[in-house]
């Protein structure tokens, strides 16, 4: 098979990763890729927002299936688009991603179908919201109702964060995507990443995993797109995961067939694992970045069959095999980052890092220049390592993360601490 994938991430490199492993595959696209996906694929200069663009791409090529990595075009409807060419692909078509791209759409949807989230209110006048924050009390959501980059939902201590917050929202900050705003309750517990294969009407879950969203050791500082991962999460014990498919997941795949939206690709609930158990924080149409490397990294089947069953709506015959070591990951980012930060540093030494033992080495932000490799973004390398367990994956990660010669970036010191943890 001839295969495209859409996006230029780390998540995107960890799928060009699997993919290329696959004996079915004949050839590798990646539109635009970057500088570490290059060693995996053919990288092309397709705007994945031009969903023309990558229409032509397909015929001119011959490419048999898309995997659409970045939720952007997915909402936009890249999908419909393709599957209407008569090119198949991976990923929710545009009425099925509005759990991603519309966050009012997805609590509604749990309201009407009672699937466990915070309580909420939708406000597009600002005046409205900051009399129903100053009313309610903090600590408090506030979040963008569209997609805003990974940046659109704000946790508010106190009631004047809250009320600035949705001020700003509504002012323009994230322009259209912030037009309307959910003001919810703040959940307490501890937050958790959960996946899922969907064909439209199965769910198959995939390894656990959590992520690390503040940028500073301790969760410490704004929130990120995530500064790291690990494989499996101590946090999700069989019962919370059986939990999670039947009062979340199967009645949220159940609704979406039943409102005319069936959603086929990975669905990925961001939850809080609370005292009456899990409560969907929100929904993502896509594989998380950067859980995507660390599962990626523990897969022992073939990823693109599972992909296509996915598309053809057979995964109730499909099963996956993991691996036992866990995988552990940390970002190394630009200095700065999540606010201004410089692009076109060089990075030295990946070559000795990528060959140490179960090490691997996901580019996020990179591009190539004369035979160097140069930050192109805020999150640039994803240094992923395997283990015994989760300490002894963290030490590895380090150790490879050490021998990287980048001093224009930083990163977390602590990533895995909360399972390292459970352990003493």
């Amino acid at each position: 098979m001839k295969v495209l994938v859409i996006g230029s991430g780390g998540r995107e490199h960890a799928l060009c990763w699997a993919l290329a492993a696959s004996p079915l595959l004949d050839a590798l696209y990646c539109a635009p890729g970057n500088a570490g996906i290059a060693s995996e694929a053919t990288c092309v200069p397709v705007d994945p927002m031009d969903a023309d663009a990558v229409t032509g791409f397909c015929r001119e090529h011959g490419v048999d299936f898309v995997v659409v990595g970045p939720e952007a075009p997915l909402v936009a409807g890249l999908v419909d688009t393709l599957e209407a060419a008569g090119i198949a692909a991976f990923g929710p078509s545009a009425a099925a991603a509005a759990l991603e791209g519309s966050k009012s759409f997805t609590k509604e949807l749990c309201a009407r179908h009672d699937i466990p989230t915070a309580a909420f209110r939708r406000f597009t006048d600002a005046a409205e919201a900051v009399a129903y924050i100053r009313a309610h009390g903090a600590p408090i959501v506030v979040k963008a109702d569209g997609l805003a980059a990974g940046k659109g939902a704000i946790v508010c201590a106190t009631v004047e964060d809250a009320v600035a917050a949705a001020e700003d929202i509504l002012g323009g900050r994230f322009g259209a995507a912030g037009n309307e705003i959910v003001v919810e309750d703040c959940l307490e517990g501890e937050e958790a990443s959960f996946f899922a294969l969907c064909d439209g009407e199965t769910a198959l879950a995939l390894a656990t995993a959590q992520d690390h969203k503040r940028v500073g050791d301790g969760d410490t500082g704004p929130n990120t797109g995530g500064m790291g991962a690990y494989s499996p999460a101590p946090v999700m014990d069989a019962t919370l995961c059986r939990q999670t498919m039947e009062r979340i997941i199967t009645p949220t795949l159940k609704a979406m067939a039943a409102e005319g939206r069936p959603y086929k690709g990975v669905l990925y609930a961001g939850l809080m694992i609370t005292a009456d158990g899990p409560q969907l924080i929100e929904y993502n149409v896509r594989f998380g970045d950067p859980e995507c490397q660390v599962l990626m990294a523990r897969l022992k089947s073939d990823l693109l069959p599972a992909l296509l069953a996915c598309r053809d709506g057979v995964l109730d015959t499909f099963d996956l095999r993991w691996r036992d070591e866990a995988a552990l990951l940390v970002v190394m980012a630009a200095n700065g980052y999540p606010g201004d930060y410089a692009k076109g540093s060089e990075i030295r030494n990946l070559d000795a890092a990528a060959v140490l033992p179960d090490v691997t080495v996901f580019h996020a932000g990179t591009r190539a220049e004369d035979g160097r490799v140069l930050a192109n973004g805020g999150r640039v390398l994803g240094v992923t390592a395997l283990g015994s367990d989760i300490a002894a994956a963290q030490q590895r990660a380090y150790g490879a993360v050490d021998t990287i010669d980048w001093p224009e970036g930083f990163c977390r010191r602590d990533i895995g601490w909360r399972a390292v943890a459970r352990r003493h």
